[in-house]
């Protein structure tokens, strides 16, 4: 046996050592399944066998998330540009980046939709699902397709998914409730269980309502009271059916525009920021009515994407990844409840990312104190938002965009979703490795990797993520992530 032959199969025994049973005070418990994001660029460049390695020796990985369709950099190609590369992989940008299936689409799947299943054009003669699929099987490796509600506003078909905002325009991203939306994604779980031996799903949708939007309430761009929506027709059918009555909608956000552009322009209420929002939820209920309506077609979209997989694969996992602002903000944590979530959910992938946290926090805060929270200072109003996320001892306003969140953090938040989950979904923390931050902001260490996973699994959580992909990862923190693996096995 040569040393490649060696290593690879002493990498297999110890991952078939680690997932048999892990016992956590003093119970047997299943061993925690222990995943990593990748993207197709990463086994075009280093080859497939080679990632694989790096996955088990390194990060003790037994299941490989692929990024099977996006069109946004968050899950697939290289490190983007203005960040320095990783010490793996091909040490140039793809500005170029286009994206798509990366996968293969096959026609037959999308015959209810105008949307138009694109083969990425970045790789088009290569397939990362047939590619790594029986490469990982070799290793005793799951595969999950992983997918995210990220289009180009250029893909065939989009313009007749679009929704249509509070002013009656176009907007530049999907409905939920669109028939072309809604068998897009019910054909993309059927082809992928169909075409491949996949061993489960995971989906990502990185929105939220008009109300939170509106008033800025994500570690995203600024408030955009006037582009909410939405008032496309299904919407508004759907709207009718609830009896909530749209009109009283519309009017209540377009207050809610003019709210919230005084408060931009410094022209704060004479009762305060706060008081006259809480009039406006008062004097227009439909706002909250309309947020409601919007979340519930998501969780539509979430209930038919489940009931899809399980009638084609029942015994296969179908899961969730949930949006980082349930870390931030209180409002998109309301609309969360893992409760309910139980209904069509095998597994959530809950983001816990701690050190691009500190500065996504900062942004989040600085959003807030223009509108919702204008009465107070963005230092007070991130000590609120501590206290309403029960984080007790996390850093200032100066000093968290570098030092970013602590391990307690993702410690709490795993043991509030497993508390939460019941007993049969399971909670998978995100775990952050080398996400791009600012020039000046917090940077991935190893100390920090090992950390949260420690935090993850005494936590109890049933896995843990590695996020966002492996492209990004220094390999250093990724063997981090997997000493606290292996620590914790012992």
């Amino acid at each position: 046996m040569d040393r490649r032959e060696f290593l690879e199969g002493a990498a297999v025994a110890v991952s078939s050592l680690l997932f048999e049973a892990v016992p956590l005070g003093g119970a047997q418990r299943a061993a925690p399944m222990i995943g990593i994001q990748a993207g197709a660029i990463s086994f075009l460049d280093e080859g497939t066998d080679k990632v694989l390695e790096n996955f088990q020796q390194l990060g003790a990985v037994d299941t490989v998330f692929l990024a099977t369709f996006t069109y946004g950099r968050g899950i697939a190609g290289r490190m983007p540009r203005g960040t320095p590369l990783p010490d793996h992989g091909k040490q140039e940008y793809d500005d170029n980046f286009h994206g798509g299936n990366f996968a293969t689409p096959h026609p037959q799947y999308y015959r209810g939709t105008m949307l138009q299943p694109e083969k990425a054009p970045d790789h088009p003669n290569y397939d990362v699902v047939a590619d790594v699929l029986p490469a990982a099987r070799q290793r005793k490796m799951k595969v999950i397709c992983w997918f995210e509600d990220v289009f180009g506003n250029d893909v065939p078909g989009i313009k007749d998914a679009f929704e249509v905002d509070v002013h009656g325009r176009s907007a530049a991203r999907v409905c939920y409730r669109n028939p072309n939306t809604r068998n897009f994604w019910l054909g993309l779980v059927e082809d992928h269980f169909r075409s491949y031996d996949v061993d489960g799903l995971m989906f990502g949708s990185e929105r939220q309502g008009p109300l939170n939007a509106a008033i800025g309430a994500s570690h995203g761009g600024d408030p955009s009271p006037a582009t909410v929506g939405c008032f496309c027709p299904h919407c508004l059918d759907a709207a009718k059916k609830e009896r909530v009555d749209a009109d009283r909608a519309r009017q209540g956000y377009l207050a809610l525009e003019t709210w919230v552009n005084g408060l931009k322009d410094a022209r704060k209420p004479i009762d305060g920021a706060f008081v006259t929002f809480w009039r406006l939820l008062v004097d227009y209920p439909e706002i909250l009515g309309w947020e409601r309506l919007w979340t519930e077609g998501l969780r539509d979209t979430y209930r038919a994407m489940y009931a899809k997989a399980h009638e084609i694969a029942a015994a296969k996992p179908m899961g969730w990844h949930i949006w980082h602002t349930n870390s931030f903000a209180p409002f998109y944590r309301a609309e969360q409840d893992y409760e309910k979530f139980q209904e069509y959910s095998d597994f959530l992938k809950v983001v816990m990312y701690n050190n691009s946290g500190g500065p996504r926090m900062a942004r989040y805060v600085r959003n807030v104190s223009r509108t919702v929270f204008a009465d107070l200072t963005p230092d007070a109003a991130l000590q609120l938002s501590y206290s309403l996320l029960q984080y007790p001892n996390e850093a200032s306003l100066a000093a968290i965009p570098t030092k970013g969140l602590s391990s307690d953090y993702v410690a709490r938040e795993t043991k509030r979703a497993v508390a939460s989950a019941g007993a049969k979904m399971k909670i998978y923390p995100g775990i952050d490795i080398d996400i791009p931050t600012g020039t000046n902001e917090k940077k991935t260490t190893p100390d920090d990797v090992y950390g949260a996973v420690k935090g993850a699994l005494d936590g109890g959580a049933h896995g843990v993520i590695l996020s966002r992909k492996y492209s990004e990862m220094r390999l250093d923190n990724l063997r981090a992530a997997g000493k606290a693996v292996r620590d914790a096995a012992k």
